[in-house]
């Protein structure tokens, strides 16, 4: 073996070692290994084919527009980050609706175990007289695609929740009004997702943070202190939002996803279920299994690639994956666009933000710019996120109201007090402090 031909299969086997693939030269990096430890594998930018000035100026952009934490990712390589990473990146922070994405992944596993089945009525897995017949019919694919018929009030579903004063979520999901017949309308509902993850709970014979950590979190390397994830009174999770974990962790979740459910060699969940999960429900185009899917859709900008789907939660918590381009970004934050139309459009055009840092970005790829955001007229109505009816059913008043179930009691079991799952420093949107209790902050 000559001199070159020896350095050549030092190379290679380099190459197999680290997950980076040679082509033309060692410096070409064309895909990386997902993390062994707590660091994600980084590349230069021009590496995978992207330009170092147009990234940093895409960056620059998000970080002025209060994108707390950014990370850019081509081939599973981490090409960018944003200019307080370094001291956000492991703060656990609320990623909202993002959670419904992480129990979809969760409620695949179940799936890939034999533990649950989609097209199965509710009734098989709930406890014996809770509920209607009507509500035991829903299927947990309509729970999945937020087709299970029930009335809808996002905030004041979601209220209760952030103050921590509910009995318990998926009782008082039965008790909501069937407004369709499941499986027909797609209705984004929050007490459907919490619906769920009592329903997995019950499907699996454990809690389902759990079998979260075990199954999910431990293989792709979450610490179990480095996340709190909320329950309510009763000690059911929350499947709506209430899931505060660190934006580093966040990308793990997206680049499994990314990747068809595959983990350093490992299948944790099917790229089957994944690809059903990445495919638009018969009752909504733009949604899957709790993911949002192509463009135009959610915050998703109108000119990113057909294959696109995003992960996505209040005030822009975002996980985009653009298969096309093997672009991953991921970021965290609050807010941050803008519009001529003060208050109600920054909470009805939320796709500003992420349309103006895609065409910062795009170019950096080499495709072409697709001009400014051009904002829509206001066409939603803030009371239709409203339903007094469904904050009164909390005190047991009204007819969303299940019997027996209030916030002084349900359907006799004991009720933890209000905030009493919270670890110190966890409150609404952040895990912040000293205390050795607090998830993440030491």
């Amino acid at each position: 073996m000559t001199r070159r031909s020896a350095w050549l299969v030092l190379l290679a086997a380099f190459a197999l070692l680290t997950g980076h693939v040679a082509v033309g030269s060692a410096a070409a990096v064309t895909s990386c290994a997902e993390p062994s430890g707590r660091e994600f594998v980084h590349a230069a930018p021009e590496d995978v084919g992207v330009d170092s000035g147009q990234l940093a100026a895409a960056l620059d952009f998000a970080a002025g527009r209060n994108r707390l934490n950014i990370q850019v990712f081509r081939h599973n390589c981490l090409i960018g980050e944003g200019q307080g990473n370094a001291q956000t990146g492991h703060v656990p922070w609320n990623v909202w609706s993002v959670t419904k994405s992480v129990v979809s992944v969760l409620t695949g596993m179940a799936l890939d175990r034999g533990l649950i089945e989609l097209d199965a009525p509710i009734d098989r897995y709930l406890p014996p007289g809770l509920g209607d017949a009507a509500h035991r019919g829903i299927t947990v694919r309509n729970l999945l695609t937020e087709t299970s018929g029930m009335r809808v009030g996002v905030i004041t579903e979601g209220l209760t929740g952030v103050v921590l004063i509910d009995p318990n979520s998926a009782v008082q999901a039965l008790g909501v009004p069937l407004e369709h017949s499941p499986g027909t309308t797609f209705s984004y509902s929050q007490r459907t997702v919490d619906l769920l993850t009592f329903v997995l709970e019950r499907a699996l014979g454990e809690p389902l943070q759990q079998f979260a950590q075990r199954e999910l979190f431990d293989p792709i390397g979450i610490p179990r202190g480095d996340y709190y994830w909320a329950r309510d009174r009763s000690g059911t999770t929350y499947g709506y939002a209430h899931l505060f974990i660190p934006p580093v962790d966040l990308a793990r979740i997206g680049m499994l996803v990314r990747n068809n459910g595959r983990w350093a060699g490992k299948q944790l969940v099917s790229t089957a279920y994944l690809d059903a999960a990445r495919t638009p429900s018969p009752a909504n185009a733009c949604y899957g299994y709790l993911f949002w899917l192509g463009p135009g859709c959610a915050e998703t900008p109108d000119f990113l690639p057909a294959g696109v789907y995003t992960m996505a939660g209040f005030g822009g918590q975002n996980v985009f994956v653009l298969p096309e381009l093997d672009l991953m970004v991921v970021w965290t934050g609050a807010y941050g666009n803008v519009s001529r139309y003060g208050a109600s459009g920054i909470i009805q055009n939320t796709t500003e933000l992420p349309h103006e840092f895609f065409r910062r970005l795009l170019p950096a790829l080499g495709e072409p710019d697709p001009g400014p955001y051009v904002e829509p007229p206001l066409t939603t109505d803030p009371g239709e996120f409203i339903d007094s009816a469904l904050l009164l059913a909390v005190f047991g008043i009204g007819p969303a109201a299940y019997p027996g179930c209030n916030v002084l009691s349900c359907l006799g079991a004991p009720l933890a007090p209000p905030f009493a799952d919270a670890p110190p420093g966890c409150a609404v949107l952040a895990c912040v402090g000293t205390d050795p209790r607090t998830p993440g902050i030491r």
